[in-house]
Order: C-alpha cells, then structure tokens, then sequence
C-alpha cells in the first residue's frame, strides 16, 4: 500500500509524514513537494519525494502513478483553493487514485467562518468524484494561537470580539496523528470526521494560560466586531487580514469551533494536547 501525502514539507504535511513512518514502512510512503529541495531532509530518512505544484496541473498526474491513498492537504492560498484542489482532484482521477483524504474544516457544510466556503467548495468537488472519500474536518490549531499569546505576553492583554465563545482546539501533531490512523487502516475509512480538540476553551482561559506561562497578569479587552476591525488596522493589520481575524472571532462567538465529540482522541488513542503544552516552548524561552 502506497500512501502520498501533499504538501509534505508544511507544517502538517511533515507532521503527517511522522506519524506515518511510525505505522508503515518508509518504503510505504512518497512526499508530494512543490519544491524538492526542501525535502532532502526527507530524502535522507528514505522517503520518496516527487515534484508536485497545485499551480502546475500538468505536474501532478504523473506523480500519482502507483499511489493507493491520497492525502489532499488544503492549500495556503486563500482565495486561490478551489482551483488548487480541482486540479489535485482531476489529477488523481486521471491516476486512477482509489481513496482521498482531505484535510477540510469542522462543520464545513454549515460553518460560516472566512475559511469555509472554500471548504465547502472542495468537499462539493469530492462528492463528484470516483474514488472514495474521508473528509477530515479539522478544528482549530492551537498553533494558531501561538502570534496572540506572544502580543498577549508582551501587551497584558488579549483583543477579541468572540466574546463567550470557545475553541476546542488540538496540536497540529493531533490532527496529523488522525489522518495517519484513517490512511493506514487495513480497510479504506471514507467518511466524514469531525475533528477537535477534548477541552473547548473560552478567551478567559486563554488569558489565564498565557499568565501562568508568563508570570504576567493578562487581560481579555472584548469589545465589537467593528471596533476591533479598526484597532487591527489602526496597528497596522492589513485590511484583509484584520478581516480574517474579526471573522474567525465571528465564527467563535456562534460556536462553530467549539464541538468536543471525541472523534479526534478516538482515533490517535489518547487525550489531545492541551493548549498549555502548545503555548508553553514559546512563552517559556529566554
């Protein structure tokens, strides 16, 4: 069984790359990069890399040939996706590609956070296609979270405008460990996964984790959708991602990444990460 994992020098593509070679043998899996020479420390370890550029749809085909299983990690380029995951979904048609997973977002049919629609579009793309399908909807990164907790650390205070809303957010490694388990079951896992974190944290605690990382007391400032657009461009936020901001908060303050159905533990065999452990080599350097 050939496992093919794309964008496999990102953060949770490399990740993934990990978690595979603890369950099948290195022989088993193949590195899809855009740029190759970003995988020789793959290489090194015996991991096959070949070229692979979601901007290059003449590119990809070819380098499918033999894969049995298809990890899609979505792109980074937002606006620019769906393009992106057509050509990647027409791609591993034409390799006759059996089973795909794709990494998409929690509740992607209803959510109305700024990353969804393009989730929403690419699922819509997979539920078209001939081979099966494993929608891995992956809730937030505690990553994420890491450039607020660093302002946090150095401001005593957090800007939001979610409100009460809560994150049930796990570490990359988590969401990883999940798409390597549903990859290398002895039986195809087509589905649809609804993944987060254990514990839904709301702004309060995130200020109380980031205090006790830090010794330094921290504030939440909550304040209106509006306001808090203003404040992040008056710092010098461009418009588009003092937007993404504010409406990711939106998408917070109504819930929408806050489910805790065990899915994502259920599958890596342990508790998630808790936030703390993700925050705490970044806050705790000299």
């Amino acid at each position: 069984m050939t496992i093919a994992v794309t964008g496999a020098t990102g953060h949770l593509g490399s990740l993934t790359i990990d978690a595979l070679l603890e369950r099948v043998p290195v022989t088993d899996v193949i590195a899809l990069v855009r740029d190759t020479g970003k995988a020789a420390p793959l290489a090194a370890r015996g991991v096959e890399a070949r070229h692979f550029d979601y901007d290059r749809p003449a590119t990809l085909a070819p380098a499918l040939e033999g894969v049995d299983r298809l990890l899609l990690v979505s792109g980074n380029a937002v606006g620019h996706r769906i393009p992106q995951h057509r050509a990647v979904i027409e791609a591993a048609t034409a390799a006759r590609v059996p089973f795909l997973a794709y990494t998409s977002v929690l509740h992607a049919d209803i959510a109305t956070g700024p990353v969804s629609p393009e989730h929403r579009a690419t699922e819509a793309l997979l539920a078209e296609a001939p081979f099966e399908v494993a929608l891995l909807r992956n809730g937030w990164y505690s990553e994420n979270y890491v450039p607020t907790a660093q302002q946090a650390a150095g401001t005593g205070e957090v800007l939001t405008s979610a409100g009460s809303g809560r994150v049930a957010s796990a570490a990359r490694a988590d969401y990883a460990a999940a798409a390597a388990a549903v990859l290398t079951s002895p039986q195809p896992r087509p589905g649809t996964y609804e993944l987060s974190g254990d514990h839904a944290w709301g702004l309060a605690e995130f200020a109380e984790v980031v205090s006790g990382l830090t010794g330094r007391e921290v504030h939440v400032r909550d304040v209106t959708p509006e306001e808090h657009l203003r404040l992040l461009v008056d710092a010098g936020v461009p418009e588009g991602g003092a937007q993404f901001v504010v409406g990711t908060d939106q998408a917070i303050s109504l819930g929408e990444l806050a489910d805790t159905p065990g899915t994502l533990s259920a599958l890596i065999g342990r508790p998630t990460t808790p936030l703390a452990d993700t925050l705490a080599p970044v806050l705790t350097q000299a």
